[in-house]
């Protein structure tokens, strides 16, 4: 069946085309007079026919798409889709669609990704945590185009954010697994590039400083983002004969890969190690035993920046807007007081 058409709507109400226009776009700053019965049977008329307008059209005669892009940088940790989801719910509430672009990996994946961006037009964008360290030219075209920007990022940045830091939360932790009785405290440090973690990293070796206890630098390992690497690095540091009490873990997907490695070494969770992680995911409260982790409360973060790009689309000439996220150390299962032999 063919789709209907102003013209459609226009012949059935009984009006011009144009009356059908003026009503669809309620271009009352027109001072155009059009009565409440011929407003109500071009409504009836759009009712009746089932028509809808053609959201291309409508964008160029506002002047607006109602469209955000929105990159994230990967696609297999939930908590970047814990992000987006409270970014779609908040912009569908709004009234606004959005254009998803994976975060590049490649020189080719990115100028794949700017194409992309530039063939749809959108009126802002959304870039979620680490977006910023990893697009170097992806982050200067986007300064280039005018369009209003907010990060997701775990520092200051120069547009609109929401600074999602996990300071104060991995402070909370370390702080509970020094009140269990634990001295040997390691890190598995599981990211692409150093920057990405560096709030957790940077604290959890500040408060080993304040402990007294710098030694623990040798349980500090490095690794890459896949849960293989985890693994590996996991099983070579609890392998060892001097070996760490707990672990924290960059995150919660990592501390799942880590939790197999220390099951794969027959050693007990908590009694013979505790293990606690980052961002809270679904699956952490589910897992056994379940994850101890720092909530960064992401669906909040995405609203949050929903909500700071509609304001910055309201309001072009404010001082950049910065919030800080909430973040919150929930205890579960995964971490016990240290083991009887390793107390002094």
């Amino acid at each position: 069946m063919k789709r209907p058409t102003q013209k459609d709507v226009a012949r059935l109400a009984g009006v011009s085309r144009s009356t059908v226009s003026y009503v669809l776009n309620d271009q009352t700053q027109l001072k155009i007079p059009i009565s409440d019965d011929t407003r109500q049977r071009v409504m009836h008329a759009i009712a009746e026919l089932g028509y809808e307008p053609d959201a291309r059209a409508q964008s160029l005669i506002r002047g607006n798409t109602r469209s955000v892009g929105v990159i994230i940088p990967v696609i297999d940790n939930p908590y970047f889709w814990q992000m987006f989801s409270g970014i779609s719910d908040a912009l569908q509430e709004a009234d606004y669609t959005l254009h998803l672009s994976r975060h590049p990996l490649g020189a080719q994946q990115e100028s794949n990704t700017i194409r992309e961006l530039t063939r749809h037009r959108v009126d802002g964008f959304i870039l979620l945590a680490a977006a910023r360290y990893l697009l170097p030219r992806l982050i200067d075209d986007l300064r280039n185009s005018g369009q209003p920007v907010v990060e997701i990022t775990a520092t200051r940045a120069e547009f609109d954010h929401v600074i999602h830091d996990y300071s104060s939360g991995t402070r909370a932790l370390m702080n509970h697994l020094l009140e269990l009785g634990h001295r040997k405290i390691g890190f598995i440090y599981g990211v692409v590039q150093e920057v990405e973690g560096f709030d957790r990293l940077s604290t959890y070796r500040q408060v080993l400083q304040e402990a007294g206890l710098s030694g623990n630098d040798a349980f500090e390992m490095h690794c890459g983002d896949k849960l293989e690497d985890a693994y590996r690095a996991a099983y070579t540091l609890l392998n060892r004969p001097n070996r760490p009490t707990a672990l924290l873990v960059i995150n919660d997907m990592l501390a799942i890969a880590v939790t197999r490695a220390a099951n794969d070494l027959g050693l007990a969770i908590p009694g013979d190690l505790s293990i606690a992680s980052f961002d809270d995911i679904p699956f952490s409260s589910y897992t056994s035993p379940r994850l101890t982790t720092v909530s960064g409360k992401s669906e909040e973060s995405g609203r949050e920046a929903v909500r700071l790009l509609l304001k910055r689309f309201a309001e072009p000439e404010l001082p950049q807007q910065v919030t800080t996220a909430n973040v919150e150390l929930i205890v579960r299962e995964s971490t016990g007081p240290v083991p009887l032999q390793e107390r002094g």
